[in-house]
């Protein structure tokens, strides 16, 4: 018999190094412990049952106990809590929760994955039955399950992180009245707070009643009450407002805590004991852009470091890159991806950074199913190394993210994201990607060729009465425009130049920026000097500034919204 090794969890981190180990020995004991009754399942899925796009919850898990051991040769133990680990004797003490026994059982190596909590806040009603968090399969059935037998029509979810959307989003297909209550300015804290607004947008389209700025105070009898006084019907409540690394089994043993509260690894994914590896939601990272430890509850990161573990276990070297952070989220009719550093948080971090906010269209324009592409790509100012992105439309968003990622992990620059080589099809694409349209905008910024304000700046230009052009043609400025701004078609300004001021700044849009940018360039060339372009033009400004228009009754500066 080879050497035996114990897996604290399953699920992305600990069955994936299960089963990495068997692939790197066949004659090693492998037992995993899970204290739920699934070792195996799809958790990003979850919210998926609710809208019934999975129909039935048994799909959601993927292996059973019986199938790991026919195909891997590894048992796993489902509701077995692992209570102890018993490091100077290489041992961990196990409650059998379906018969009560306590047992040992020893150990060669030891690989933890014990994954994440579910926040609970400590406010009045909490612990109501009514009240939820999601997490794993029998959470998405209690939830289900509540939901249909109580006969409810209001549900309030708490959260806007990706847990908390999805939720909402697919209860509201399922044809619930749906509450999304978040104590930040925005949701989706990945996406900055201009990108942020197309999401917004797009969930109040569909009929749920979103609420930031505001975060719970009270769950009450069929209500829940916010921190600003505001009540709320609501038959049930989910939970998603984070989760906290599951760390009580590694901090009992003495194993060390890193500054972020997760379990502290080295590269290898070990943990201050030799013999005891640590993968997945409970542990502590290092950010490769930030330079300092992070937490990352992801499944595809998790996978990767449990095959590290695992191969780090067995004498094979590994390289550590650390992690940007990518992720995407398909939301009603939107795609959203994002990767490496919003500006917020680049600016937090203290990097000097700049960035473009683009929307070409995600494939050539006279192809079915056209849409434009909301397009921000972040850049370190002045290496133009690139940072961050993020991508939302009807199109491959995540295409697009991936190829940013990948240039991040390369240390990629402006000058190498313009250059780049990709595919193209009608159908699929343009000839020049959003990628390469991104870098060449971001490269005229850097090297000063043109400047620009951005979408949240307008609306002090336009308080102000500064003097803006609408490049646009006149039957699109009829039909909605900035209030002050000052129509001058670009197919027209040379014969009207004598109403281009040269002793004020102009500020100039069109639709989407492409033909503000050529009659900035325009008029630099005959000699103006004080010329900009708005970033994300008419149609970018119209969704940054619709939710809040819409949510707090303030006075628009568009006669008319265009979202087309």
């Amino acid at each position: 018999m080879g050497r035996k090794v114990l897996v604290v969890g399953g699920v992305a981190g600990g069955a994936s190094a299960a089963a990495r180990v068997r692939r790197l020995d066949e004659s090693a004991e492998i037992i995993m412990f899970e204290k739920g009754p699934h070792v195996s399942f799809s958790n990003c899925s979850l919210p998926y049952h609710l809208s019934g796009i999975v129909e039935n919850s048994s799909d959601l898990v993927l292996m059973s106990p019986d199938v790991f051991k026919r195909r891997y040769n590894i048992e796993a133990r489902v509701n077995h809590e692992v209570i102890k680990i018993n490091r100077s004797e290489k041992t961990i003490t196990v409650k059998d929760l379906t018969t009560g026994n306590i047992y040992e059982e020893s150990y060669d190596k030891l690989v933890l994955s014990p994954g994440a909590t579910p926040i609970r806040p400590n406010i009045e009603g909490v612990n109501r039955s009514n009240v939820f968090t999601v997490r794993n399969v029998v959470d998405i059935q209690n939830l289900n399950s509540f939901i249909k037998q109580s006969h409810i029509k209001d549900i309030a979810v708490i959260g806007g992180g990706y847990i908390g959307v999805e939720v909402a989003e697919n209860l509201k297909l399922a044809g619930y009245n749906i509450s999304l209550i978040e104590f930040a300015n925005q949701i989706m804290a990945p996406f900055d707070y201009d990108m942020a607004q197309i999401l917004h947008k797009e969930m109040v389209d569909h009929g749920i009643n979103l609420i930031v700025n505001d975060g719970l105070a009270k769950i009450g009898d069929g209500y829940v009450k916010t921190q600003s006084g505001r009540k709320i019907d609501a038959q049930a409540v989910v939970l998603a407002i984070g989760v906290k690394p599951e760390v009580t089994l590694a901090s009992d043993a003495g194993l060390e805590i890193g500054e972020t509260g997760g379990i502290k690894v080295d590269h290898n994914y070990l943990t201050s004991d030799k013999d005891i590896y640590a993968v997945g939601d409970a542990i502590e990272v290092y950010h490769r852009l930030l330079q300092k430890p992070t937490r990352l509850a992801l499944a595809g990161p998790a996978q990767k470091q449990a095959r590290a573990a695992a191969d780090h276990m067995y004498g094979i070297p590994i390289q550590n890159k650390g992690v940007i952070g990518s992720s995407s989220i398909h939301l009603f009719d939107l795609n959203a991806a994002s990767t490496g550093l919003n500006v917020k948080t680049a600016q937090s971090a203290g990097i000097n950074c700049d960035y473009v906010y683009i929307m070409p269209g995600d494939k050539v324009g006279l192809m079915p199913d056209s849409n434009p592409m909301h397009f921000k790509l972040v850049y370190e100012y002045p290496t133009g190394k690139i940072l961050g992105a993020q991508a939302i439309g009807r199109g491959n968003v995540d295409k697009r993210i991936d190829v940013i990622a990948t240039m991040i992990t390369m240390n990629g620059t402006l000058e190498d994201l313009k250059d780049l080589e990709l595919s193209y099809s009608p159908m699929l694409g343009t000839s020049r990607d959003v990628v390469n349209h991104a870098a060449l905008v971001a490269l005229n910024q850097l090297y000063g060729r043109y400047r620009e304000v951005k979408v949240s700046q307008v609306r002090e230009l336009v308080e102000s009465n500064a003097f803006i052009i609408d490049a646009r043609e006149k039957g699109e400025y009829e039909a909605g425009h900035f209030k002050n701004a000052v129509n001058i078609p670009l197919s027209e300004f040379r014969q009207r130049l004598n109403e281009i001021p040269t002793d004020r700044p102009v500020y100039i849009h069109c639709r989407s920026g492409q033909r503000s940018y050529n009659m900035v360039m325009a008029l630099q060339k005959l000699g103006y000097k004080n010329v900009y372009n708005i970033s994300g033009s008419y149609l970018g400004v119209c969704l940054y500034e619709y939710f809040n228009d819409l949510t707090t009754g303030r006075d628009k500066i568009v006669t008319e919204y265009n979202f087309k």
